[in-house]
């Protein structure tokens, strides 16, 4: 089993004895964040042999992974500039080699749009988007300071669509000879994909980066979206937890120093 692979299959497997251990401390009384954390301390020790100090270090981590969804925010008034996260998309109506032929934006990603439009008209700082959603900012909001972050063509047509890490790192890039430094960035992302991207563009280079605090991001899944995950939340969230297990385990491997 690959490394992807192996990460779906834990985060997916993480939640059996999570849900299970908080419905055991209610039942018991103990509820709360404090109550589920000692009910799953007790059943990942049992699991894993009678190692608790093991399991006091992994728990807080599912916790984290898989019922944490709150993104961590930055005061508006502190943008210096929004960095804004494309979801799914739609197949090209006119149809053709899919690997030569651009995928169109799709509504999620004009529900993004949208959010961004309303957060630059109380906030006017510099846009980078996704092509996906800087499409709607220019030609439908009429926004002129939008950079579209666009997919990687090679010479023979094919496109690669860039990674929540490839766009992070190309707006860092862009923005690291900036006089005043990177600055900091408001994050705009779809509700339950948002939080990794905030975590991903730190990890980038852009360490100052939450989502405005106090903007409601676009949650509506597209069934149509030409990406199989981002069709239905019970998917996606199985996806996130997985991508989100494998930043969690490069963060350790560098603080471990190999």
């Amino acid at each position: 089993m690959d490394r992807r692979r192996f990460a779906a299959a834990m985060a997916a497997g993480a939640v059996v004895p999570v849900v299970a251990g908080a419905g055991q401390a209610q039942a018991e009384g103990t509820g709360g964040q404090e109550g589920l954390r000692r009910q799953m301390v007790k059943a990942l020790t049992g699991a894993l042999g009678g190692d608790r100090a093991a399991a006091e270090a992994e728990v807080p981590r599912i916790l984290d992974v898989c019922f944490d969804w709150a993104p961590p925010t930055v005061e508006p008034a502190k943008v210096d500039f929004l960095l804004a996260y494309a979801f799914g998309n739609r197949a090209p109506a006119g149809g053709g080699d899919p690997a030569k032929v651009r995928y169109e934006p799709g509504p999620v990603n004009r529900e993004l749009a949208d959010t961004v439009a309303r957060i630059h008209r109380r906030r006017k700082v510099p846009v980078y988007a996704q092509w996906e959603i800087a499409h709607f900012l220019t030609d439908v909001h009429g926004l002129t300071d939008v950079t579209s972050i666009e997919p990687v063509v090679a010479p023979d047509g094919t496109i690669t669509y860039l990674s929540t890490y490839g766009v992070a790192a190309q707006v860092a890039a862009a923005r690291k000879g900036l006089p005043g430094g990177i600055g900091t960035a408001g994050v705009v992302g779809f509700r339950d994909h948002v939080k990794r991207c905030v975590l991903t563009t730190r990890l980038a280079g852009i360490a100052s980066a939450g989502a405005p605090a106090g903007t409601a991001m676009p949650g509506t899944y597209d069934p149509r979206s030409g990406q199989a995950w981002t069709r239905s939340r019970e998917l996606y969230l199985v996806h996130d937890m997985a991508a989100q297990w494998q930043l969690l385990e490069q963060r350790l491997v560098a603080a471990a120093g190999a």
